[in-house]
Order: structure tokens, then C-alpha cells, then sequence
């Protein structure tokens, strides 16, 4: 999205107009940015797999496609459907607690995490090109160091990273910004296992500067940021959402 005199800072609905596809939007951070993004005027596309539990009445979104990120006709076909795309948002994961060291396992992970993004990435490429929009991937704080629990969630996300800074050389000849996100300890499904450990979070808390767990909103507002006119100069950017974790 190209810097203009539509959007501002102080306009209540910036997104106004604007079209944004988030892959992996059902629930947790994917949920949270599709809210945001609708909630500041964005039309809003959510693609993933079906949602544990149906989407509020209140929500903002305007449309939930089942896509399984690793079939590349299904994202083919998702992209088919737009007229016009502003944003797209790449958020669909997957983590699987120490079955990650079976290869099996440790390859399905990568193909969603990190392939899954990629196929997204270029099957939007020309929509984005025409509009002068952008992509914000979603990295992890497991992108900077070791989950010895996690391989595969902890090279895949590593993986975003380097896509990303890639993808921002590479699509900026169409005026593509792509940059990236790195939350942190946030409160999700996917944390839960280790919120319900008092230690593991007590150890978690006392490294976390701002001493809590983040919220997918906490995530959600950068996010918009990045596709924002006020990020137009940013491009292979990875902004770490984590409370001070990675400074601490």
C-alpha cells in the first residue's frame, strides 16, 4: 500500500477501500489481525483451516474460505477470487511439541510454516503488484534462537525470516513491501500447554522486561502498522513483538 493522502494516522477507517487476505486468520494472532484489519475498514478475507470454534456474530470479517496452505491450487484459487488485493497477511502455522524430531513430522511443519508462506507470497505477487500493496509474515522469537522441544517449528520460523528480507529484494521492482512480525510468549492455543506449567511461566515472566504475556491484539496492531502508509519506507523488516524477551 502506497503512502496517500486517504490514509492517516487520525483517520478512524484507513483501510477504507482496501482489500486483505489473511492465511491462517480462523483463531489466535491470525484471528486477532483479521479483527483489527476489518475493524479500521479493511474488507477482509480469512483463509485457513475451519476454526475450533464458529467466529463471533460481531466479527469484522467479510469472508472465511477453507484453504489447506500446503495444496498451492488451493491458494491459486483463493487468490482467483480477489479483484483487487491491498494486504496479505501470512499467519497459518502449525507446532508439534517433540514429535518435530520424526522427520515425517518434522517436514509437514516446515511445508505449512514456511512453504505454505512462500506459495501464498507468490500467488499473490501479481494482485499486489497492481495495487502497490504489501505482505507481513509471521516469524516467531524462535527465529533468533533454539527450541530444543521445537526443530521444526524453530527452522521454519528461522526460514520466515530469511524469506522475507528475500521476498522484500526480490518483489520491490513492483513496488512490494514485505516485512515481518516476531511475537513473543502471547496467549493463544498454542501456549497454553505452557501457561498451565507455574514454573515453565514463572520462568517465562521473570525474562520478560514488561513482566506478562502478550495478547494476539499486541500483535495485531503492528501488523497494521506494517501495512500502513505511515511504514512506506520499511521493507525486509522483522519487528519483534515479545515484551523485551529477545532484549533481556
Amino acid at each position: 500500500m502506497q503512502a496517500d493522502s486517504s490514509a492517516s494516522s487520525s483517520d478512524p477507517k484507513p483501510y477504507d477501500g482496501r482489500e486483505v487476505v489473511v492465511v491462517g486468520g480462523t483463531g489466535g494472532i491470525g484471528g486477532a489481525i483479521a479483527e483489527h484489519f476489518g475493524r479500521l475498514g479493511a474488507r477482509v478475507t480469512v483463509a485457513g483451516l475451519p476454526a475450533r470454534e464458529p467466529l463471533p456474530a460481531s466479527t469484522s470479517v467479510a469472508e472465511v474460505v477453507e484453504v489447506d496452505v500446503s495444496r498451492s491450487e488451493e491458494l491459486d484459487s483463493l487468490l482467483a477470487r480477489q479483484e483487487r488485493l491491498d494486504v496479505l497477511v501470512n499467519s497459518a502455522g502449525m507446532i508439534r511439541r517433540r514429535e518435530e524430531f520424526q522427520v515425517e513430522v518434522f517436514t509437514q511443519v516446515l511445508d505449512v510454516n514456511l512453504t505454505g508462506t512462500m506459495r501464498a507470497c507468490v500467488a499473490a505477487r501479481p494482485l499486489l503488484a497492481e495495487s502497490g500493496g504489501c505482505i507481513v509474515n509471521v516469524a516467531s522469537m524462535l527465529s533468533y534462537f533454539g527450541g530444543p522441544l521445537v526443530p521444526a517449528y524453530t527452522a521454519s520460523k528461522g526460514g520466515v525470516v530469511g524469506l522475507t528480507r528475500s521476498l522484500a529484494v526480490a518483489f520491490a521492482e513492483d513496488g512490494i513491501r514485505v516485512n515481518a512480525v516476531a511475537p513473543g510468549w502471547i496467549r493463544t492455543d498454542l501456549t497454553a500447554e505452557i501457561r498451565e506449567d507455574p514454573d515453565a511461566e514463572r520462568r517465562i515472566l521473570d525474562r520478560t522486561p514488561l513482566r506478562r504475556w502478550g495478547t494476539p491484539d499486541d500483535v495485531a496492531g503492528v501488523v497494521t502498522f506494517l501495512a500502513s502508509p505511515q511504514a512506506a519506507f520499511m521493507t525486509g523488516a522483522v519487528v519483534p513483538v515479545d515484551g523485551g524477551y529477545l532484549a533481556a
